[in-house]
C-alpha cells in the first residue's frame, strides 16, 4: 500500500467510519492539533534526562493518540469508537504526576515567561500546543453541537498544567533559573 491515495487532493479527508470532511473542518483542526502536540511531546522526550519523565510522556503520547482517533471518528457511524476515550484513571495519572512534580519544586511565587534551558522551552512549547487543542476541541464541540466527554476535556487541560511544571523541573534540573515576569517590569 503507498502512502499516498490520492484521496485529499481536493482538500477533503475521510474520518474513521467513511464519510468526507473539509479539511478545514473543525473536527480534523481538533485531532490535527492533537496530533501536532503528540509529535512534539515526542521531540520533548529526546530531551528529557529522567527515564521515569520519558516513560510517563510516551505514556501521554498514547492517550493522545487515542483522543486523536476519537476526534477523527464518525460516531453516527461507529460508535464502538466511544470506548476509547480517555478515562478517570488517566487524568488522575497526570494530576499524580502534578502533584510530584510540585513537591519537587520551589513555591511559585512570580509569572514564568516560557524560557531557560531548551527542554524547558520545548516542554513550553508543548504546553502551548495542548493549550490550542483544547481551544479546537471546545470550537468543534461547540459548532457541531458534538457530545465530547468531559473527562477528555480535563485530560487535555491538566496536561497543560503538567507541560507548565515540566518545564520547571527541566530548568531545575539543568541547574537554569526560570524566567520570572512581576508586574513591577516593564
Amino acid at each position: 500500500m503507498s502512502i499516498y491515495t490520492k484521496t485529499g487532493d481536493e482538500g477533503v479527508t475521510s474520518l474513521v467510519g467513511g464519510e468526507r470532511v473539509l479539511k478545514d473542518d473543525p473536527r480534523v483542526a481538533a485531532y490535527g492539533a492533537v496530533d501536532e502536540l503528540s509529535s512534539v511531546i515526542g521531540l520533548l522526550i529526546t530531551y528529557c534526562s529522567k527515564k521515569d519523565d520519558v516513560l510517563f510522556l510516551q505514556q501521554v503520547q498514547k492517550d493522545l493518540f487515542l483522543v486523536g482517533g476519537f476526534l477523527a471518528t464518525d460516531l453516527k457511524s461507529c460508535a464502538v469508537q466511544q470506548r476509547l476515550l480517555i478515562k478517570d484513571d488517566m487524568v488522575f495519572s497526570i494530576e499524580t504526576e502534578i502533584d510530584r512534580l510540585e513537591a519537587s519544586l520551589p513555591r511559585l511565587q512570580n509569572f514564568i515567561l516560557p524560557g531557560g534551558c531548551r527542554a524547558a522551552c520545548l516542554s513550553h512549547l508543548c504546553r502551548t500546543i495542548c493549550r490550542r487543542a483544547e481551544r479546537d476541541i471546545v470550537r468543534f464541540m461547540h459548532q457541531n453541537e458534538e457530545s465530547i466527554s468531559n473527562v477528555l476535556l480535563r485530560y487535555i487541560n491538566r496536561l497543560s498544567d503538567y507541560l507548565f511544571l515540566l518545564a520547571r523541573k527541566m530548568n531545575q534540573d539543568a541547574k537554569v533559573d526560570d524566567v520570572k515576569w512581576s508586574f513591577e517590569e516593564k
